[in-house]
Order: structure tokens, then sequence, then C-alpha cells
């Protein structure tokens, strides 16, 4: 009895293998929203800017149809066909339930935490590395700067 046979593999050229000839994909660049108050007109609006919440790395204050506050950091949301059908949640800032809120609750929506990542992308640590080694200014460090 004998094992299994596969059929060779094409070698594929180096060239192909090499990383630096490799495609790269452009990375998302992301607009700066901290501070924002966005106009809440219609639903289409609405639903933009909880995307932009959802994708925001800080906290956000929701003004709900009551007049309550919430402020927290928006960690999931679902769209439905309708806002009634559409829903976040949050993580108050202030407490460690999640609080699940309707889309058409919501009144008003403002960035208003900081964005502890904002300003830390790749190129930025690249090029501040390279300052701090070029100019022998301070320690130049491969190691991450610390987000606080």
């Amino acid at each position: 009895m004998s094992g299994p046979t596969h059929t060779p593999r094409a070698t594929a050229p180096s060239a192909a293998r090499d990383a630096h000839k490799l495609e790269v994909a452009a990375g998302t660049q992301r607009e700066n929203v901290e501070g924002w108050v966005p106009s809440l007109a219609s639903d289409e609006e609405i639903r933009g800017a909880l995307e932009k919440a959802f994708d925001y790395r800080g906290d956000v204050t929701i003004t709900r149809k009551d007049g309550s506050k919430l402020e927290g950091y928006l960690f999931d949301r679902v769209t439905g066909a309708t806002l009634e059908a559409s829903f976040v949640r949050v993580l108050p800032k202030d407490s460690n339930q999640r609080v699940k809120l309707s889309y058409a609750d919501i009144a008003a929506l403002a960035f208003s935490g900081r964005d502890p990542a904002a300003g830390k992308s790749w190129e930025a640590w690249v090029q501040k590395y390279w300052s701090k080694k070029t100019t022998g200014e301070g320690e130049a460090s491969l190691q991450p700067d610390a987000l606080e």
C-alpha cells in the first residue's frame, strides 16, 4: 500500500515571491470627527453619522428624544430596513452595563470623547522614529508608544 500522491505545484518566479514587489492595497484614510456634532435631519444622515460613530475610537454623546443623554463608547450597531429596526449598543462611560438604543430614539449625536489613537498611524510612528534616530534626540526605540 502506498501513500497518496500529489501533482507537483508550479514554482512561482522569484520576483512574484519578493515582498517588496507584491501589490499592497492602500490603507483607509481616517476622517477627523473628534468634536463633530452632525446634523441628523434625515434617515440617511442618522445612518451615516452612526456608521462614523461605530468607526470612531473615542466616546460619543447620544441625546435621546426624551432629552436624556448617554455618553460612552459605541461598540456595535445593527442596521435594519427602518430606523426602528436598527440599533446601536453603547458601553456607558460611568457603567459596565451595555445599553441598546434604537436609531429612532436618537435626537442628537456628538463625538465628544478624545480619539486615543489619533495621530498614531504607522507612517507617523516611522517618521518620529527616523527623526529621533537621525538627530540623536531621545531614544529611537522599536517599542510602540503608549496610548495614554
